[in-house]
C-alpha cells in the first residue's frame, strides 16, 4: 500500500524479478489485481467501467523498454497517432502539435524519419514525444535507460524532469538505475525478491541511508560497495 503524490516522480525499484514490470502492468491496467484496489486522483480504476478506464488512460503517457515506436511509420505519424484517435484537431493543428513536441525532446525537423533512421536515444526521445502528445497528467516510464550509454541516459534523465515541470505532469517510473533514481526520483516504493511484496517506501536518498531493511540500502549502496570491492 502506497501513495503517489501529484508532482512526484516515483520510482518503482528492487532487484530482477521481484515484480516492477508486473506492478507497473497492474497499475495501467493490463493485468487485474487478484486483490486490492488502485486509485486516480481517489477513483478506483480496478471497479472503473471499460468506457471510464478508457476515459482515465487518455491522461496517461507510456513509453516502453524499447521505445516501441511503430517501424513502418515516420516519427510524425507515430506522434499524430494519438491525437488523431482521441482529439478533434484538424490536420494542420496535429502538424503543429507534432513540430512543438518533437521540438521539446530535441528533434526539431525529424518528422519524416524511421525510428530505424535514428539512434537508440534519439528513438526514446521520440517515444517521449509520443507520449506527451496528449499533455498527459501522468508518465509511465518502463526502464527509460535501458540499453542506452551513461550520456544519454543521463541526457533522457534531465529530459524527463524538464518535461515533468513543462506539462505539470507526475512521472511514474520503473527502473534500478541509481545514477537516476537520486539524480530525478523524490519518492519510491521498494519491492522485495523473498517477500514478493513492499518492504519500504519513501525518499530513495533517505532510504539509502536511514532504511530498516538492510536489503534496501544495500541495493541503494550497491556502487559504492562494488567500488570498494574493486579498489
Amino acid at each position: 500500500n502506497f501513495d503517489i503524490n501529484r508532482g512526484d516522480i516515483f520510482v518503482i525499484m528492487g532487484g530482477s524479478g521481484c515484480g516492477k514490470s508486473t506492478l507497473l502492468k497492474h497499475m495501467l491496467g493490463l493485468i487485474p489485481p487478484s486483490k486490492g484496489d488502485i486509485l486516480y486522483s481517489g477513483t478506483s480504476f480496478t471497479r472503473a467501467s471499460p468506457k471510464d478506464q478508457e476515459s482515465m488512460r487518455q491522461r496517461w503517457g507510456i513509453t516502453y523498454q524499447s521505445g516501441g515506436l511503430f517501424s513502418a511509420m515516420t516519427l510524425a505519424q507515430n506522434i499524430a497517432l494519438p491525437l488523431q484517435l482521441y482529439t478533434a484537431y484538424s490536420a494542420g493543428d496535429i502538424e503543429e502539435i507534432i513540430a512543438y513536441k518533437l521540438a521539446l525532446v530535441g528533434l526539431a525537423g525529424y518528422q519524416g524519419y524511421y525510428p530505424s533512421e535514428i539512434s537508440g536515444g534519439m528513438q526514446k526521445r521520440a517515444a517521449l514525444a509520443r507520449a506527451i502528445a496528449l499533455d498527459p497528467e501522468i508518465l509511465f516510464f518502463d526502464e527509460p535507460s535501458a540499453g542506452l550509454d551513461p550520456i544519454s541516459s543521463r541526457l533522457l534523465d534531465e529530459l524527463i524532469v524538464q518535461l515533468k515541470d513543462s506539462i505539470g505532469a507526475t512521472v511514474v517510473m520503473v527502473t534500478h538505475e541509481l545514477p537516476s533514481i537520486f539524480a530525478i526520483s523524490n519518492n519510491s516504493v521498494y519491492l522485495d525478491n523473498n517477500t514478493r511484496t513492499m518492504i519500504d517506501y519513501g525518499d530513495p536518498a533517505y532510504l539509502r541511508d536511514h532504511s530498516e531493511q538492510a536489503v534496501v540500502r544495500q541495493f541503494l549502496t550497491r556502487s559504492a560497495a562494488a567500488k570498494e570491492e574493486t579498489a
